[in-house]
Formats: structure tokens, sequence, C-alpha cells
């Protein structure tokens, strides 16, 4: 009796272990928590966020849905946190390729990230991106 009485709380304790959800990172619910809204949108340096330049499309309203989906810009697509929460994987069907981002800073009102693009002039010399958003 005495070891089923074991076995059974044995049991118990692995099977509510294993039910277990994983609880979302600090990061994740920063990024889902809120709206974000386009502060500067830089590439090498310069402001690219005007009509006709590199990331005018990023422009406005980027939200990160806790599905994995969002949308960024115009770009509707998805997203993941990727490399213990220190990258932003984005993807949609109108951008030419994966976006992968470095998180610079990440707070409650707060997001930086960088990445780098190909340069069809200079292909030696990808083109460097800054993109800042403030919390709504």
């Amino acid at each position: 009796m005495k070891n089923l009485i074991i076995a059974l709380i044995f049991i118990t304790g692995l099977i509510l272990f294993s039910c277990t959800k994983e609880t979302p990172t600090q990061r994740y619910n920063w990024l889902t928590g809120v709206s974000w809204q386009s502060d500067s949108l830089l590439a090498n340096g310069q402001d690219a966020s005007d009509p006709g330049e590199l990331l005018e499309k990023f422009k406005g309203e980027v939200n990160f849905n806790k599905d994995g989906t969002g949308v960024f810009g115009v770009y509707a697509g998805t997203w993941t946190l990727a490399y213990d929460d220190t990258q932003i994987l984005i993807k949609a069907d109108s951008l030419p390729m994966r976006l992968t981002t470095k998180i610079v800073e990440l707070s409650a009102t707060a997001l930086k990230i960088t990445t780098e693009y190909p340069n069809l002039i200079v292909p030696t010399e990808p083109i460097q991106i800054r993109m800042t958003f403030n919390s709504k």
C-alpha cells in the first residue's frame, strides 16, 4: 500500500510537471503588450522614412501579436523571438527576404533594433539599418 501511494504521488508530480506551460519572457511581454510607433528609421545613419526611401513602408504602427503574426508598417507577416530573445525574425510575403534583427534596446516603452540589408550598388558593403519605436 505504501508503495502504491508513493507511485501515485510520483505519477501525479510527473503529470503536473509535463503539463505546465512555458511562461513568456519579459521581452515577449514587452513586445506583445503594446502597439509600437516608429520614431526613427535610419539607413547608414540617414533618415530613410520619407517617400521613396528604403524604410518608408516601415513607418507608422508596428504590432507583435501573441499568435506570432504582426503588422510592421504596411507589411503583414509573422515574427518570432530567437537566440535567447536577442533577435526578432520577421517574415512577410511582400518583403524580398526575411529580416533578422538584433534587439539593441527593449523595454515597456522603447524598442530599438538593427539589421543589415544587401546593398545592390556595393555588394561588399551592406546597408546598416537602425529602427527605433516608442510604445503608443
